[in-house]
């Protein structure tokens, strides 16, 4: 987001023996994905610089690579946008998500237990609370770290790019549509994940995961773009 005509790139802490370009792409990745940029957001990478209180080598390396992930568009004037997003990307993005999510998810439910399933019901927890506070930067994080824990028990699996780069593309958009999920968002489809993980059904599973990201992403997002589109 732009406040007072400053970027707010939210910190994060130094991992130990990461270099600076490194911290830079987290920072920015983290930032992109958070939704804290918005979409059509304008860059320059002295801007990003002075943000961040650095030179602009790291900044220009992060950009880089966040450029090849398709998280910032880099125009021909050398100026850098974060992408709008378009009706036929985000329906392609979604169907990504839902055919991903569901695989990785059932790929790791062999691996669940109890234990796993009693921390992704504290997350939960956790998420419902920062819902009532409208906290959308720990709602978002968490939301994150459910499906990571999920996705992650599997020691084979090998997904977890994929969505990641998935979420990154989506991030400033889905920050848009988090303020009015609550409307298309009837049924708390983590409590559906977590009942499926407990019977270990995989349908339930599967249903669950389809469900909530179309819930969660792909009706709000929809109703946002029919209502943004020009006449």
């Amino acid at each position: 987001m732009i406040s007072n005509g400053e970027l707010n790139i939210p910190d994060i802490p130094a991992v130990s023996g990461t270099t600076t370009q490194e911290y830079v792409y987290e920072r920015l990745r983290n930032a992109i994905m958070l939704g804290a940029i918005e979409p059509g957001t304008s860059l320059t990478m002295r801007g990003l610089a002075d943000c961040l209180g650095l030179s602009p080598t790291p900044v220009r390396e992060a950009v880089r690579r966040l450029s090849s992930e398709h998280a910032i568009q880099v125009k021909d004037n050398r100026r850098m946008t974060v992408p709008l997003m378009t009706s036929d990307r985000f329906e392609e993005l979604i169907a990504l998500r839902i055919a991903i999510e569901v695989h990785t998810a059932k790929r790791a439910l062999p691996f669940i237990s109890d234990v796993v399933i009693e921390k992704l019901t504290e997350i939960d927890d956790r998420m419902d609370g920062f819902v009532s506070e409208r906290d959308l930067d720990q709602l978002t994080l968490l939301n994150q770290d459910f499906h990571r824990t999920l996705y992650t028990v599997n020691p084979a699996q090998a997904s977890m790019p994929i969505i990641e780069s998935i979420w990154l593309q989506l991030g400033p958009f889905q920050r848009q549509i988090l303020t009015t999920v609550a409307e298309n968002y009837e049924v708390d489809r983590h409590k559906e994940i977590l009942a499926a993980l407990s019977t270990r059904d995989v349908i339930a599973l599967e249903e669950a995961i389809t469900n909530d990201i179309s819930d969660g992403a792909w009706k709000s997002g929809r109703n946002l773009l029919d209502e943004t589109a020009p006449a």
